[in-house]
């Protein structure tokens, strides 16, 4: 396998467009090759098979999604309250409108997770390491709430996202912004 990590960054980008694009079954090594406009041929040097670009390609959307630096900084600015955790909601929604492809490619990994084991388990832990690392950071920073806040929160707003991103005119912007603070307001008990 080769080694340049810059090349190899750029192909599985690629990958997680051609899974926005075309869905799991579009997902070729030829399909990346072309979609990084590289030689054919390129992807095979870098992947051993499907199912390694496939769980690649996951890790990296994940990756891409991390907030920066300056941003988990400046979350515990301020008072820590309902609007602290809508604002850090509303940060999230927007993260991951920005990076629209990215979320539609992770959709197409779970759901070829559900006939690829070796790909679930690796979705799976990254999500429940997600959800440890979410439920920690709001218990230690002093956010109104609990673990069971932070768990329904996750599981209304990933379809909410689902929504706003597959079926955007389901509802306006307004209205997402709108139900993030009514989820809030509902899950986090004052």
């Amino acid at each position: 396998m080769r080694r340049n990590t810059e090349r190899r960054a750029a192909l599985v980008d690629a990958a997680i467009e051609v899974l926005a694009r075309e869905g799991a079954r579009g997902l070729t090594f030829r399909a990346v090759d072309a979609e990084a406009s590289v030689p054919a041929g390129t992807a095979s040097n870098y992947f051993a098979n499907r199912d390694d670009l496939l769980t690649q390609a996951g890790g990296r959307i994940y990756e891409r999604l991390q907030p920066d630096a300056s941003t988990v900084a400046g979350t515990l600015e301020g008072p820590r309250d309902i609007a602290k955790v809508t604002e850090l909601l509303r940060d999230v929604i927007g993260r991951i409108s920005g990076f629209r492809t990215g979320y539609l490619a992770l959709l197409e990994l779970r759901l070829e997770a559900t006939r690829r084991p070796e790909l679930r388990a690796v979705l799976t832990e990254r999500v429940r390491a997600d959800i440890d690392a979410n439920i920690a950071y709001h218990l230690d920073s002093g956010l109104p709430g609990d673990a069971t806040s932070v768990r329904l929160l996750y599981l209304a707003l990933n379809w909410l996202i689902v929504e706003h991103l597959t079926l955007p005119g389901v509802f306006s912007d307004e209205e997402v912004q709108d139900l993030v603070a009514i989820a809030v307001e509902r899950a986090v008990p004052r």
